[in-house]
């Protein structure tokens, strides 16, 4: 501190703008923002935009929550600055759907009973609609393998596997 009571910026110090334009394709819609350029993903898609289906967990990439996918790619939102989405396609639960109605894999969900309190269950089926893109359904092995970052404390794994492998049956269903 100098000797009037204000810390010194050293000179080579650049600011941050306090917020910065930011074009996102969120759900195949394209939408200019202006944020802090330390916000997360996860805090833009639910505060500034009102998507509220993908969820804060932990808030530090352990339990898969805040999954959603980004250019068709398994992500943690809550990690993800949003600043580096841009030109990037983001997709949440509420753009997961099926020409209006609800998506193989939601479908799948509900019949195989695999979800308890349904906080996980959005970024559960974001990750199973990646994993199936990339072709990692082969066992039941391999489907918990890949679905082990995304946690479900009321334990509805088997279910879970059993919805993934019963659209995995048929990998035309579950495209985004």
């Amino acid at each position: 501190m100098g000797r009037g009571g204000s810390a010194r910026r050293p000179a080579d110090a650049r600011e941050l703008p306090a917020e910065l334009r930011l074009r996102l394709r969120v759900n195949g819609v394209m939408l200019e923002l202006w944020l802090d350029p330390r916000v997360t993903l996860l805090d833009a898609l639910r505060e500034r935009l009102g998507l509220t289906g993908t969820k804060k967990g932990c808030d530090q990439g352990a339990c898969g929550a805040c999954t959603v996918l980004a250019d068709g790619r398994r992500v943690l939102s809550c990690l993800m600055l949003a600043v580096t989405c841009e030109g990037r396609d983001i997709i949440t639960i509420e753009g997961l759907d099926d020409e209006g109605g609800m998506h193989p894999l939601q479908r799948a969900f509900v019949a195989c009973d695999a979800f308890q309190c349904g906080f996980c269950t959005p970024g559960q089926i974001l990750s199973a609609v990646a994993l199936l893109a990339e072709g990692r359904a082969g066992s039941d092995a391999e489907i918990r393998e890949f679905m082990s970052g995304n946690i479900c404390r009321c334990g509805a794994y088997p279910n879970i596997v059993a919805a993934i492998r019963e659209v995995a049956r048929d990998p035309g269903r579950a495209s985004v």
